[in-house]
């Protein structure tokens, strides 16, 4: 490559370009014309011996060099925008800002309530608004500020999303204290034969992966209540012989109510990460909201 041919100008297109993976809309985000960014794309592929992008049915496909590029890049251009917007300083004790945030139910109960305390003491002027998860809609959502932030399993979101992982959870066994079928050493046997609770998120389904994990081993466990939020299970569980597999962190803080103990057999885990649009990634309320998440998570 030769360096005296080198725009810095060039580099944010390709950071465009990558992100919306079609000319048009990178042409809207930089406020510059189709035909500009078509002929800036065209300097690009001369400037690294690459096509970059190549054209698809719906919009571009990057090659594996734009793909090699894209983390290099994103941090070269982010220093530089740090240097030139460091004087910019948010205070969060003054500073006024809505942060729309999109999770499940789940996640609004174990990052987003304590998310909401923090910033009622360090950040009084920074309002939180929940918004139900959307997966296929979340890019266009946050492209149009309609959404800030994103609290998900990462596999399931937008490959031009900003991300971040937060924490790995697992699942453990609920059920109420002094149950007569729940303990510690429970056999595989004795957990399928317990009146259990599933969530199915879609509503109404009696089977879980947990089911088929089951099967392989030659169980069917006995599945008498499907719920359609992770939040009603524990309230169920804590009156009942019902019991649940739930994530581990919306188990904590109920000891007196809850007995909590190990699932008899291996039952996958899932990661969660934040996830955010290029939109608001300079924004210094935003950056600073993203990085008490950040710090809360890792209290979790």
């Amino acid at each position: 490559m030769d360096s005296k041919k080198l725009d810095l100008n060039l580099l944010v297109t390709l950071e465009a370009l990558l992100a919306e993976r079609n000319v048009t809309r990178a042409a809207e985000r930089l406020h510059l014309s189709q035909p500009a960014v078509s002929a800036q794309l065209n300097r690009l592929r001369d400037l690294f011996g690459d096509p970059l992008l190549i054209p698809v049915r719906r919009g571009m496909t990057p090659t594996a060099k734009a793909l090699e590029l894209l983390d290099p890049l994103r941090h070269a251009l982010d220093q530089v925008r740090a240097t030139l917007a460091g004087h910019r300083h948010f205070d969060p004790a003054t500073a006024r800002l809505t942060v729309a945030i999109a999770c499940t139910d789940y996640l609004q109960a174990t990052v987003a309530q304590p998310l909401a305390v923090a910033l009622r003491e360090r950040a009084p002027g920074v309002r939180i608004a929940l918004r139900h998860l959307d997966p296929p809609r979340l890019e266009a959502q946050m492209a149009s500020g309609e959404v800030d932030l994103a609290l998900m399993t990462p596999e399931h979101g937008p490959a031009g999303l900003r991300s971040r992982h937060l924490f790995d959870e697992r699942y453990v066994l609920i059920g109420r204290r002094r149950h007569p079928g729940l303990r510690r050493g429970l056999s595989v046997e004795q957990f399928a034969r317990l009146d259990q609770v599933i969530v199915s998120l879609r509503g109404g389904d009696f089977a879980t992966p947990v089911d088929d994990g089951l099967a392989a081993l030659g169980y069917t466990r006995n599945v008498a209540l499907s719920a359609a939020s992770f939040l009603f299970v524990p309230g169920i569980v804590a009156h009942s012989d019902f019991v649940a597999l739930v994530p581990e962190r919306l188990a904590r803080g109920r000891s007196e109510a809850l007995e909590v103990v190990e699932c008899p057999f291996p039952v996958p885990g899932f990661a969660v990460s934040m996830l955010w649009h290029e939109r608001s990634h300079g924004h210094g309320g935003q950056r600073w909201v993203r990085e008490l998440v950040v710090e809360l998570a890792a209290q979790l």
